[in-house]
């Protein structure tokens, strides 16, 4: 009689081993955990948050890695889902970021680049002329007269000095705001105004005739920007496919950690972690940017809230891997390592490149 019965995993009530759900809880019975199970339902009930994000927020902040555990021993239905707990941390933090600092950047960047002049094209033998034409100015010539007649009380150093720092300031003067594309800017101008076809401006530009497809791409982007100035809808670009970018990150950070503890569990395991982890960072970061809004914190705060970050993954490996500290701390080091040396500055790269072309 009793292998008929089998006790739930969630709440821990008996019932028939026949049943496929517990008549407790709700939970099914025999689900088995694996990537497929970890996503069911999560896509299309992800906004339904109830009662267990607020059971589950606490937790989540303040004991690393017990939620992970606890999901992975079978109570998933007594705090959040980690899927959905992680998307609806990330939109609020994405909208957090939009509405309080992407805007603002946004119109900065091309406030800035709309402002700043384009460094005209000028021949090599313009210049030497024109340096020599410079050279022949000396401010002694105008003062010393003056200083003749009583009216500049100045001595020979001082006039000397007084001449080479209106050269040096003219000099700084030339190249300030002004921005250089790296090919004939004067040309390029020249050819837009006259209507030339893309073909011409490109190889102005100093695009090759048998450029591929994605090299013209980046050339017509090129000629987007010097046309409108717009480096803030790249930013936008970037910052909108940062969100898509993470469902690709986080997956790579669960690889690491199932590389560094390949024999604690499936990598399903490693991903419930992931995810708990990730939801943690972007809720202290959403905290962090509704307190910089009211208040503006210290720097030094900044970064004690960014090494608590650390810690908190220190302990939370420690927890849930149940491995010693000194293991827990030498292990996430390297894994934080690997993922911001390596990972993040190569998402880095990749995000610029889309969002550059396809601004």
């Amino acid at each position: 009689m009793g292998n008929n019965i089998e006790a739930c995993k969630n709440c821990e009530q008996n019932f028939n081993i026949n049943y496929e759900f517990c008549p407790y809880c709700g939970q099914e019975a025999k689900d088995k955990l694996t990537v497929g199970v970890l996503f069911k339902n999560t896509i299309s009930n992800y906004f339904s948050v109830d009662a267990r994000f607020f059971k589950s927020f606490l937790p989540l902040l303040l004991k690393p890695g017990y939620l992970a555990k606890t999901f992975v021993e079978g109570k998933r239905l007594l705090y959040l889902h980690p899927a959905k707990l992680y998307l609806f941390i990330s939109v609020v933090f994405f909208f957090l970021m939009s509405v309080l600092i992407v805007k603002n950047n946004v119109s900065n960047i091309d406030r800035a680049i709309k402002n700043a002049t384009v460094k005209p094209y000028v021949p090599d033998s313009l210049k030497t002329e024109v340096t020599k034409a410079l050279d022949s100015i000396k401010i002694d010539s105008i003062l010393r007269p003056l200083k003749a007649k009583g009216m500049v009380g100045l001595d020979e150093a001082q006039i000397k000095a007084l001449d080479s720092i209106i050269k040096s300031k003219t000099s700084s003067d030339s190249e300030r705001n002004q921005l250089d594309f790296g090919y004939n800017s004067k040309k390029v101008d020249s050819l837009i105004a006259i209507g030339a076809n893309e073909q011409e401006i490109f190889q102005a530009m100093g695009m090759n005739e048998d450029a591929n497809a994605l090299t013209r791409k980046f050339y017509a982007q090129t000629l987007k920007f010097h046309k409108n100035r717009s480096g803030g809808q790249i930013f936008q670009a970037i910052y909108d496919t940062i969100p898509i970018a993470l469902f690709v990150l986080l997956p790579i950070f669960a690889f690491i950690l199932k590389l560094f503890y390949y024999n604690s569990g499936s990598y399903a395991h490693h991903l419930v972690f992931s995810f708990y982890f990730f939801s943690f960072l972007f809720t202290v970061f959403s905290i962090t940017l509704i307190t910089n809004y009211f208040v503006n914190i210290p720097g030094w705060l900044d970064v004690l809230i960014v090494l608590s970050t650390f810690f908190y993954l220190v302990i939370g490996v420690k927890n849930f891997y149940e491995r010693g500290f000194v293991s827990s701390f030498v292990k996430s080091g390297v894994i934080s390592f690997l993922y911001l040396i390596v990972v993040i500055p190569i998402a880095v790269i990749i995000l610029f490149i889309i969002g550059f072309l396809f601004y």
